[in-house]
């Protein structure tokens, strides 16, 4: 996310197969059976073509997070007043306060678009938040500054892999307003922490005459990993205890009183009864540091920001540091959409002095140049549009080479060791989506002619991608219609959503389709997709034409909704093991890279979509200040330090029936990776449980007959043990939950895998 747009509103998908863009909302298009859940553009406002929509702008008072607002000017004008004011801009739902003297400017510019394709407005607060009347403390408040500035004692990992904490190394008064029992464990804000590295559990208890706490740490698959007992006086404490894990993944604590009883409360979208936290694996023993040749390897991007530094607020400062690299996502979007650079008039993006957004100037996050979307002044509908071709083409082109002629200056100015600059022409066109294509093939076609040809005008490292429809068979069936008709001419590759159900859900996982004899089931698995789309591409586009996922998520199961009792532990580790095998399909059935949708839960979608618990509104929200790792978020941590830095080798052959798996080689001719696991629709859905423990025997051949020795095995959290395999063949047992087997030898995978059509290494 580039800016707010990426991490705001939803819009609705493809009518025949989407799970979920930009921002899951998964619309659920019901045209019977055929229609696709869709998502919700991760940064772009259920906009379109329509006429610019009041959606709750008005130019009467309004109230806004708990605050009055008086209108003071329209979208492009100038908000005036005397002294220091908050200013809100966007709308009544969706908006960004930042603060003023005398005057603000009412633009994108200014503040970033919280609501792209809606009409927006500036509102003045009578005074800065500062002066304004302490908010009343809400159940769902933050834990006071005290629990959140507690320090761990150097407490040592228990030797193997486990789990301890010590008994209380400290017990201070606390604030005496709040519940009766809280937990946290005080971070950069990401609650995850370093394995083998001592960090802090404070517990907050406030009770009416002394207590004993009872503490219980579960990871994953709920099975215990730490737990304990300490007294607590009457009143209000806090006890910190040290802890250090020498095992990784994703770890909930619970407590309850003896006497008092109670549980943890709810946090957000965080059900009661578990305060959440992450351990980071490290693979390095067994997979030591890739070097890239150049930047554009890197196989794993996201969608959603989250603003975690202190004195940071949705949309200032980064937005994503350090969540980003603690989870080893590389690619993120960024915006120089016609639209949004030149609303007003042709000829005000001025190349040589735009200014990259400052998070990007490190040079460990990627940029994924977003084109969708058409200024009014250009639009044949004289509204803004992403539905149809603009009135001049020569105009779009003209912009475009504008655009290119930045990118280039960007890319060789921040970015030395990456090789191209990648662009996403549209996004979701899907027609039942929310920004429907209604213009003609041939305008389509004439767009992208005219986009491609004005950045390669003025950058020689460009390329220039889409449809980016909201399913993968969405994709292969518009690559159908357009590639005899020459699109392919104008793309130098693709980009797709990689949403392949109606809904994709822990219910509906990406191999529930695969079976084709099940009746409960939709056509179009997701393997078989990818294999379709791979045809197409090598019918239309040059050899070697890259493809990216740039949005797929995985949210609860239809028709559930964030409770007090929901999701539960299965339900989560479901949604874990589901993540990790979709984007392991993506890439092993031939995607270059892959984004995962999306970083913390948010309103306005199918509940769920976020890795990440939204610690401060029950519906979740947008650029979150407080979240709380899931299963999902280590589940991706681990799959980033063991896939990126790979190229892909493909699927197994003869695998039998339920057993998936996927090989992958580290560059420059590494070790081999292969992703394995077992799934079964009839024992994989809500109403029955998703069976974790169900496990199959597999054996993997990673050596040549004859010979002895061991391969590394990976869990889904990315812990490491050592399997011996003997006359080159390793004894697996699968379940739901992927496995990386690492081994040595790639001469026993050459014929032991179908390589995906058209797939290029590097």
């Amino acid at each position: 996310m580039s800016n707010v747009r990426e991490q705001r509103a939803p819009r609705s998908r493809d009518g025949t197969f989407t799970g979920g863009g930009v921002r899951q909302e998964m619309a659920l298009a019901i045209s019977a059976v055929a229609v696709i859940l869709l998502g919700v553009a991760a940064g772009r406002c259920m906009a379109a073509d329509a006429a610019p929509q009041a959606n709750g702008v008005s130019n009467g008072p309004f109230t806004a997070d708990g605050r009055k607002w008086t209108p003071c000017a329209a979208e492009y004008g100038t908000c005036r007043f005397n002294g220091t004011r908050d200013v809100l801009y966007g709308t009544p739902e969706q908006h960004v306060v930042k603060t003023f003297s005398t005057s603000a400017e009412c633009n994108n510019g200014v503040f970033g678009d919280p609501a792209p394709g809606v009409e927006k407005r500036c509102a003045m607060a009578p005074t800065v938040a500062s002066n304004a009347p302490a908010p009343v403390a809400k159940p769902d408040a933050a834990p006071g500054a005290a629990m959140q500035s507690a320090a761990p004692t150097n407490l040592k990992a228990p030797p193997g892999q486990g789990l301890r904490c010590s008994s209380p190394s400290s017990q201070v008064p606390a604030a005496a307003n709040g519940d009766l029992l809280e937990a946290d464990t005080p971070s950069d804000g990401t609650r995850l922490f370093a394995v083998n590295k001592p960090f802090a559990l404070v517990f907050a208890t406030r009770p009416t005459q002394g207590d004993t706490l009872n503490w219980q740490i579960r990871d994953t698959w709920n099975a215990v990993r730490a737990s304990g007992r300490f007294p607590v006086a009457a009143g209000a404490t806090l006890s910190t205890l040290s802890c250090a894990s020498s095992v990784a993944g994703y770890f909930a604590v619970s407590a309850s009183l003896e006497r008092a009883h109670g549980q943890l409360d709810s946090r957000g979208t965080r059900p009661a009864g578990i305060a959440t936290f992450g351990v980071l694996p490290d693979a390095s023993a067994a997979l030591p540091v890739v070097r890239f040749p150049y930047e554009d390897l890197h196989r794993f991007g996201g969608q959603g920001a989250a603003y975690l530094a202190p004195g940071q607020h949705c949309c200032d400062g980064d937005g994503y540091r350090p969540v980003y690299t603690a989870l080893g996502l590389t690619w993120v979007n960024d915006n120089r959409n016609w639209y949004m650079e030149e609303p007003k008039q042709a000829g005000t993006f001025e190349p040589a002095s735009k200014q990259l957004t400052p998070f990007f100037r490190r040079g460990d996050l990627l940029r994924l140049i977003q084109l969708d979307g058409i200024p009014q002044w250009a639009s044949p509908t004289k509204t803004e549009t992403h539905s149809y071709a603009p009135k001049s083409p020569a105009q779009m082109k003209d912009y475009m080479a504008k655009v290119g002629a930045e990118s280039n200056r960007v890319r060789t100015t921040y970015f030395p060791k990456q090789r191209d600059n990648y662009y996403q022409v549209t996004w979701e066109p899907d027609a039942d989506g929310g920004l429907p294509w209604r213009d003609t093939d041939a305008n389509f076609i004439a767009m992208y002619k005219a986009v491609w040809e004005g950045i390669h005008q003025t950058d020689p490292h460009a390329v220039v991608m889409g449809p980016t429809y909201s399913s993968v068979q969405g994709n292969v069936t518009w690559m159908r219609k357009l590639g005899p008709q020459g699109i392919g001419r104008y793309m130098d590759g693709m980009t797709i959503h990689g949403y392949y159900d109606i809904g994709t859900t822990p219910s509906h996982p990406p191999e529930r389709v695969a079976d084709t004899g099940n009746q409960g089931t939709v056509p179009g698995a997701l393997p078989s997709a990818m294999r379709a789309l791979r045809h197409e591409m090598r019918l239309y586009l040059k050899p070697g034409a890259p493809l990216f996922v740039t949005e797929t998520g995985i949210s609860y199961d239809i028709g559930q909704s964030y409770g007090k009792n929901y999701p539960g532990a299965n339900v989560l580790y479901a949604q874990a093991a589901v993540t990790a095998r979709t984007h392991l399909i993506l890439l092993g059935e031939g995607a270059d890279m892959t984004y995962v949708f999306y970083l913390a839960d948010m309103p306005d979608a199918a509940p769920g979509y976020g890795i990440f618990f939204e610690l401060d509104h029950p519906k979740g929200a947008y650029g979150p200040a407080r979240i709380s790792p899931k299963p999902a978020a280590l589940a991706v941590a681990a799959m980033t330090r063991i896939i990126d830095g790979t190229d892909t080798l493909g699927p197994l052959k003869d695998l039998p029936k339920g057993v998936y798996a996927y090989a992958f080689r580290r560059l420059g001719g590494g070790k081999i990776v292969t992703a394995l696991w077992t799934h079964d629709n009839d024992m994989w859905n809500a109403q029955s449980g998703f069976d974790a423990s169900r496990s199959v025997d597999y054996r993997l051949r990673v050596d040549a007959p004859g010979t002895a020795g061991e391969v590394t095995v990976f869990d889904m959290m990315g812990n490491a043990t050592s399997l011996p395999y003997r006359d080159g063949v390793a004894n697996l047992k699968l379940s739901p939950a992927p496995v990386y087997v690492v081994s040595g030898n790639a001469d026993v995978f050459k014929d032991a895998v179908t390589t995906p059509e058209g797939y290029v290494t590097h």
